[in-house]
């Protein structure tokens, strides 16, 4: 193999414009997921390659392009993904605009794209983003491996390799077929960790990096280092308004429809405890498990759970991973997750009207008391990090009053609210073309936080109004006195005087100013 760097992983980050104000110390900085699995299995393979994370380093489009031109890689693959399931979209406005700016500079700079966003509309994006030479229509492992055998990447090669989309010799775009994705059998070998080596940091490893603030229990000095990894990928059901699946991609239309692709895939625990016990030898404690539904499989979560315990015997680890309502019942499965050192729990529970959470989850819930499944984590000694949807299909004033009440009741540690949004890849977003429904206009405007976001109507609201509820909420929430009060005596009056801070930053919503 040349000694030329094969493939250049580019992380670029819409922070600013995504989360306002709120992205100065507030947001998270998240670990490359994805960069990070591709760039380690590329290696496996024989081939030379590097990560940027632009994003942790703060570069700006002129300091991204001097560091490219220096490496000369073969391939640009920009990355484009994020801490939330809609931050794929979001983040396509930076990273196109450095592929603008890198093309403009470099005309010969061969540019490629994977991530949710191109996962889902592959063909709408080459149309409107000429910098970009092809994108990736799944997780894009098998093809990425491909793309690298070639000499070079003109249009008659690239005809033939699987899950991609690009311009032929007639600048017409082109869906090729479906590749496969890793299967299970083949996790261990074919996507075989982590690149942690690869990543930028200041004065340890991923010190660059910090964890949302609950998650440090609302310390500014727990949140960092911070890694994030998966034990399994993809997910089962197939709720309208996710798009997780997309990475799970198997046809070549030209809208994905995140919810025709649901599939689970693991690593063995055997092998991903390694990456567990590696993080911790670099002295990283707080630490986010991606999976989406990681207390699902008994097989693959009890044993890794109970590898785990016996690295937490001091009880330092700090982590939270993605639950359903419904698996996390039993007393003695949450004392071996806590001794396991996830201390959260982050639980979907959606809306508080039962007939509209489980018209929207598609089988995701059993018909289960919320409450009492909350009780049963406190009980074992695990906070809970409540998500909720305002704005759902069937929502009106009266149900999300109903979600906001209960949220109240159940009184977690941890609240976290999103009006309702047709992201690019879920069956919202189809249904919301079909019915010619009012979408974003720009890649911000799928940002939950941003100035420029538009969420979804429902029958009985419009789109201004349940962000002014959701928004409303948030401040309430987080300064009501039975919550504060948790607070302080769980992580102190430290905890709450930054949370406190925190709800004085008011979000700007141009929705809502031109309403006014």
């Amino acid at each position: 193999m040349s000694k030329k760097l094969d493939c250049l992983f580019l992380v670029v980050s819409s922070s600013k414009r995504s989360y306002q104000k709120l992205s100065e110390e507030y947001s998270a900085i998240e670990p490359p997921t994805w960069a990070l699995l591709l760039a380690q299995s590329m290696r496996a393979y024989g081939y030379k390659v590097k990560i940027l994370d632009a994003n942790a380093e703060k570069l700006n489009e002129e300091q991204i392009f001097k560091k490219i031109r220096n490496q000369d890689p073969k391939l640009i693959c920009f990355v484009v993904y994020g801490q939330n399931v809609n931050a794929g979209t979001a983040n396509m406005s930076g990273a196109v605009h450095v592929s603008k700016y890198l093309k403009k500079n470099n005309e010969n700079f061969k540019i490629s794209f994977v991530g949710s966003h191109v996962q889902a509309l592959p063909k709408e994006t080459l149309i409107n983003e000429k910098s970009i030479d092809f994108v990736f229509t799944n997780e894009g492992v098998y093809s990425l491996r491909n793309i690298l055998k070639l000499e070079n990447f003109k249009p008659k090669n690239l005809k033939d390799i699987k899950g991609i989309a690009f311009r032929n010799e007639e600048n017409k775009i082109i869906i090729n077929q479906p590749e496969k994705v890793v299967p299970t059998d083949r996790m261990d070998h074919d996507l075989p960790g982590y690149a942690w080596d690869l990543l930028p940091y200041k004065d340890k490893p991923l010190d660059l990096y910090r964890s949302p603030m609950w998650h440090a229990e609302y310390d500014f000095n727990k949140r960092s280092p911070y890694a994030s990894l998966q034990t399994s990928l993809g997910c089962m059901f197939k709720c309208n308004f996710c798009m997780i699946n997309l990475i799970n991609r198997d046809n070549s239309d030209e809208i994905g429809i995140a919810s025709e692709y649901s599939n689970m895939r693991f690593w063995s625990p055997e092998f991903i405890i390694k990456e567990f016990e590696k993080l911790i030898s670099m002295g990283v404690r707080t630490i986010r498990i991606v999976d989406e539904m990681f207390l699902l499989n008994p097989k693959y979560y009890i044993p890794l759970c109970e590898k785990l315990a016996k690295l937490n015997i001091d009880d330092s680890l700090r982590m939270w991973s993605y639950s359903r309502i419904d698996t996390v019942k039993r007393p003695e499965i949450l004392k071996l997750v806590r001794k396991a050192g996830i201390k959260w729990l982050c639980l979907g529970i959606e809306s508080g009207d039962k007939k509209v959470r489980l018209e929207v989850s598609k089988g995701k819930f059993e018909d289960v008391d919320v409450k009492e499944v909350i009780e049963k984590v406190h009980q074992a000694d695990i906070d809970v990090m409540a998500n909720y949807i305002f704005g759902l299909p069937g929502d009106d004033e009266r149900t999300i009053k109903k979600t906001f009440d209960l949220s109240v009741e159940l009184c977690t540690a941890g609240w976290n609210t999103y009006a309702a949004m047709a992201l690019p890849g879920s069956l919202l977003y189809k249904n919301a073309k079909k019915n010619n429904t009012p979408l974003p206009s720009s890649y911000e405007g799928y940002s939950f936080h941003s100035y420029e976001t538009l969420p979804l109507p429902t029958e009985k609201l419009k789109a201004k109004d349940i962000l002014k509820m959701r928004d409303e909420a948030f401040i309430k929430y987080h300064t009501n006195r039975k919550f504060l009060s948790l607070i302080e005596k769980k992580f102190g009056l430290d905890a709450v005087n930054n949370i406190l801070n925190m709800t004085k930053i008011k979000l700007k919503r141009k929705i809502i100013e031109n309403h006014q």
